[in-house]
């Protein structure tokens, strides 16, 4: 990610005349400081937060620096909760458990959906046979009682090759795994753990793209840009809608289910007093859109940007969520909802 650099050693402090009626000493103009806004959290967020935070330092001519980290939504939460950065970033919303971690650290936050992605389920594109999968069958792969027993491709579908099945995984800390446990195994962290996990999808795109038996889940911002060296499988609820291919269009229409999912961001209400921070939120509701679409994810209804600005300069402490997730949920739906402390 390219940041601009902060300003070097001041000017010389002081030029001395001295005339025959004395001394006069001019003090020459101190450069300001360079003001530091601090992001840290979801990987699927990130693409997001580097092109915004690049084209915001552009925008302020390098009176603002914007450091972006990966954390992992849950690593970016417990710094956050410790009052390490300004903004964290989520691929879920916060949880009951980190809430009271920010409670009794002091720290209040307004949440602020950004953006919504199709989370993708990829194989190598050698992978000729799976084209559609079901949910109740990436139930069967990704339970926790498959560990150990559910191993090759023939063991979900019988008409599926006898070939031992590599699976790629978001970690732990990550919101996909969260998302992505609840959504398909029922319980958000409930999973087999016999697979590669990483907190960096980039991680992930790699090992999928150099195994043809590999199977995983990444954020669609992920999968797009290596699309030639990765296939999207589409997926079947269930519920007689048939196979449904990742898209922004699948999103839209909200035919992509259950893996469509908003993402956000958490702003400390410490931070959003500062000038800057107001700034940059500013500038996300009117550049973010372009953004978020130019990094392949769905921007939000322009109404839905506009009332989550409204909530930023109202203050609007908690989340809408209560500290639980839920799956399925639109941002109309939630921006009609009153946010729980």
């Amino acid at each position: 990610m390219k940041f601009l650099k902060t300003l070097g050693a001041a000017a010389p402090v002081t030029t001395s005349l001295v005339a025959l009626a004395g001394a006069l000493t001019v003090s020459a103009p101190a450069f300001a400081q360079t003001k530091t806004i601090t992001i840290d959290g979801s990987s699927t967020v990130f693409p997001v937060s580097e092109a915004l935070a690049e084209e915001f330092q552009k925008a302020k001519k390098g009176e603002v620096r914007v450091t972006v980290g990966v954390s992992g939504t849950g690593g970016g939460f417990k710094k956050f909760c410790r009052g390490e950065t300004d903004i964290s970033n989520g691929s879920r919303p916060i949880l009951r458990q980190e809430m009271d971690e920010c409670a009794k650290n002091g720290i209040k936050f307004i949440e602020m959906p950004i953006a919504f992605d199709a989370l993708t389920v990829a194989v190598s594109p050698k992978n000729k046979f799976l084209e559609c999968i079901k949910v109740s069958d990436l139930k069967k792969i990704w339970e926790p009682a498959a560990q150990g027993k559910v191993m090759n491709f023939s063991d979900v579908n019988p008409a599926w090759p006898n070939k031992k099945m590599s699976l790629f995984g978001a970690g732990a800390d990550s919101g996909t795994f969260d998302y992505f446990t609840e959504a398909v195994n029922g319980k958000a962290k409930a999973t087999r753990a016999d697979f590669t996990a990483s907190e960096d999808d980039n991680v992930l795109v790699t090992g999928i793209e150099r195994d043809e038996n590999a199977l995983g889940y990444i954020p669609f911002a992920y999968y797009e840009p290596h699309k030639e060296k990765l296939k999207a499988v589409a997926i079947d609820e269930g519920k007689g809608k048939g196979c449904v291919k990742p898209s922004l269009e699948a999103v839209t229409a909200g035919t992509y289910n259950p893996l469509a999912r908003p993402l956000f961001i958490y702003i400390s209400t410490k931070a959003a007093d500062k000038p800057e921070i107001k700034e940059y939120i500013e500038f996300l509701v009117t550049k973010g859109p372009a953004l978020v679409k130019e990094v392949k994810y769905l921007p939000l209804p322009p109404a839905a940007y506009a009332t989550a600005y409204k909530h930023f300069k109202e203050g609007r402490l908690g989340t809408v969520f209560g500290g639980v997730p839920e799956i399925g949920v639109s941002v109309e739906d939630l921006m009609k909802r009153d946010a729980k402390t």
